[in-house]
């Protein structure tokens, strides 16, 4: 079987992306792939602008699933992610709405898919939909408190080889549908935010590697939000991460500076005025539900991961440096103290 005749799913998230559908599927008209071997997928997230109506009147033979409510980046997701696997594509590419895609994405982006067997998942090459020259992310990059950010970010686009990344944006995310019924869909308990982290970091564990598709080129119209509703999933759900995918003897052993970290990022809040939110994160974890759904996650996890954390946390890093979250307070003390403290305990972990 060639390349070309993989078959392969593109699923589309929508909510509210009127804005965006025009150049989207505009794209998506000239895509060069066998048409027989491809089919788009829009699940809604029950959207109340017109964005569904725009859709099925100028691209009427693209399937969609309304849902009945917003249930989130996760859980909608993975709505169409089991359509894939229930009608057997060999590929699911989540692509966001916001998006436009060059010809060739597609093939580019299976092409490194198909290159080995070990490879469950591929990032396109994430441009500015703005600046084209660009980049938005050639992998994402992972600080061991579980920080995630674009890697590449605002750097202008050049020539690059084929390489593993850390994770992979949710935003043009190419999925092995066998590799997601090993290691599971989307949590849908994250919502929004750091899913495509925790699934990377399951595929990893998994035996798998993630790598760039660079000649696999998608345009993102990103903008980074600092809404308060942003920070808590984004906070909520590095602890979720940490807590099931690591080992606990590595939680053990980066807990002082996640304990540091906390306690800087909760006197932190007040000044830049999300305290709010940063409680609703501790009283989450006060919960004893949280941590069933913790302790059940947890135990799937480690019950079948293949890696050892002494391999995967040689991917980690200890610096966030992703220029719009920067400040003195991260670039002078932050960063410095804690990943001094991570290049010390990283050599320890042996497990």
């Amino acid at each position: 079987m060639t390349k070309m005749n993989k078959k392969v799913l593109i699923l589309i998230l929508n909510y509210n992306g009127a804005d965006y559908v025009r150049d989207c599927f505009s794209s998506l008209e000239d895509i060069k792939y066998p048409r027989e071997n491809y089919q788009i997928l829009v699940v809604d997230n029950n959207s109340t602008d017109n964005s569904i109506e725009l859709i099925k009147n100028n691209w009427p033979e693209i399937k969609i699933i309304k849902n009945q409510k917003n249930i989130g980046f996760a859980a909608g997701n993975n709505i169409g992610m089991q359509y894939g696997i229930d009608n057997n594509f060999d590929y699911i590419y989540l692509l966001n709405q916001d998006t436009a895609v060059e010809p060739d994405f597609l093939q580019k982006a299976i092409e490194v898919g198909e290159y080995n067997e070990k490879i469950g998942a591929v990032q396109s090459k994430l441009l500015l939909f703005k600046a084209k020259s660009k980049i938005n992310s050639i992998g994402n990059e992972l600080h061991f408190l579980g920080f995630g950010f674009a890697g590449g970010y605002q750097m202008s686009d050049y020539e690059i080889n084929s390489k593993e990344i850390t994770y992979s944006s949710g935003a043009c995310f190419l999925l092995k549908t066998k590799v997601l019924k090993e290691v599971g869909l989307f949590q849908e308990e994250f919502f929004a935010y750091h899913e495509d982290t925790d699934l990377s970091w399951r595929i990893w564990l998994a035996g798998y590697k993630l790598m760039l598709a660079p000649n696999s080129v998608v345009y993102h119209k990103y903008e980074f939000s600092r809404s308060i509703k942003k920070f808590y999933y984004m906070e909520r759900n590095r602890y979720l991460i940490i807590l099931q995918n690591y080992k606990l003897a590595t939680i053990l052993l980066i807990s002082p500076a996640c304990i540091s970290m906390s306690l800087a990022m909760f006197f932190y809040s007040f000044i830049a005025g999300w305290y709010k939110e940063n409680l609703r994160v501790y009283f989450y974890f006060l919960k004893p539900s949280t941590w069933s759904k913790i302790k059940k996650a947890r135990k799937k996890i480690q019950s079948s991961r293949k890696v050892s954390d002494k391999f995967f946390t040689r991917k980690l890093v200890g610096k966030i440096e992703f220029q719009d979250v920067q400040n003195p307070l991260l670039k002078y003390i932050a960063n410095p103290i804690f990943n001094l403290y991570w290049q010390l305990v990283r050599k320890i972990i042996f497990w």
